[in-house]
Formats: C-alpha cells, structure tokens, sequence
C-alpha cells in the first residue's frame, strides 16, 4: 500500500500541493502534520508510522516533509528498512524501495556523517587551542535563584561589618559557601583559612 504523508508548518500554509502531487502518484491513505519541522511532536506521523506494515511505500513530496534533519531521517529510514517498508520522494532521487534510490540514499548519509564528523574536528581543535592559551570553555559556573539571593544578602552582611558567625547561622550556610558567594559577588574578602564550622 501507498501511504502519503504531507507536512506544512503553519496552518496558513496550504497542503493542497503536495496532496494533489501523492494522489497523482497514486497513495491511498494519507497523513497529515501541521508543525514546524524542527518539532519533536508529529501526531499525524508517529500515526503513519505505527499503522504501516512489511511491503508498504511511504510516499512523501520532498524529504524535508519527513525528516527534521539528516540524522533524523537516516535514522528513519534505518527503521523502515528492517521493517522492510520502503521510502519514496517525488521531489528527490530517493526511492528505497530500488537499489539506485538506496545507494543514493547511503551516500547522503554518508556525507552527513562526514560533516558531523569534521564539526566534531573543529571543536576539538578550538577547545585545545583554547586550553593552550589558558581559557576554559564551557558555561560560567552560575547560581540559582535562592542561591543568588543569599549571595546578596551575605554580600550586604560582609560589607557592612557583621561577623562571619553571625552570617552563617542568619542565611545557614557553611563557611566555604559564604566565601563562594562573596567572590561570586565581587567582594574582596580577608585571608580565608579552610576549616570546618
């Protein structure tokens, strides 16, 4: 069986192109989206998907309808291949259901893991030129809400002349958090010996 699945982004795109197209080209039933295609969700899809059987054809406009990206449709086609359900684009040069079409499909494949690949090079690379002249990558460390607003309070606390017992028992916490967040907030503290309260 000839399954049709059309995709559109927003509802005022309209499908009726890519309906008339796989009606011509002969599907018999049919699966309809209305998301963006970098969404996970695809109701209409994920439907299609658990309805089809061993021997059938999905049928799609262009490629870009189906998947949400290369891995995504890679992945996909992987799926229907050991289901032996076969894949079918109007607008591409892939019919998996024919040995060209899968060749055709594979080389895409393989240079989407090559690009992968030579991005994953280029990262490695920036990274250790990164360390080399001493800068760490990642994220600044950061605090949450409550943490950050403790940090403000004891900043305030500091400054103002309070004890350091006096700051731990009124916001409670350990003396190597209220120096944590004094340098989280830019003040400059005494000496700070590590011992236990």
């Amino acid at each position: 069986m000839l399954l049709g699945y059309h995709r559109v982004s927003t509802k005022d795109q309209s499908p009726q192109l890519q309906i008339d197209a796989l009606q011509e080209y002969g599907c018999e039933r049919f699966y309809s989206d209305v998301v963006s295609g970098a969404k996970a969700s695809r109701p209409g899809l994920d439907e299609m998907l658990k309805e089809a059987r061993p021997k059938d054809v999905i049928v799609v406009w262009k490629l870009d309808r189906l998947g949400r990206s290369l891995k995504h449709l890679v992945d996909l086609v992987g799926e229907l291949n050991e289901r032996k359900i076969g894949l079918k684009s109007l607008n591409d040069p892939i019919d998996t259901t024919t040995p060209q079409g899968m060749l055709v499909f594979n080389i895409f494949a393989a240079l989407g893991e090559f690009e992968r690949e030579l991005i994953r090079e280029r990262t490695n690379a920036g990274l250790a030129a990164a360390r080399a002249s001493g800068r760490v990558g990642g994220r600044k460390p950061g605090l949450s809400p409550d943490a950050e607003r403790k940090a403000r309070i004891a900043a305030s606390y500091y400054e103002e002349g309070m004890t350091i017992k006096k700051i731990l028992t009124d916001l409670s916490i350990s003396r190597r958090t209220l120096y944590k967040y004094l340098d989280h907030r830019g003040v400059k503290t005494r000496a700070y010996k590590k011992q236990s309260d």
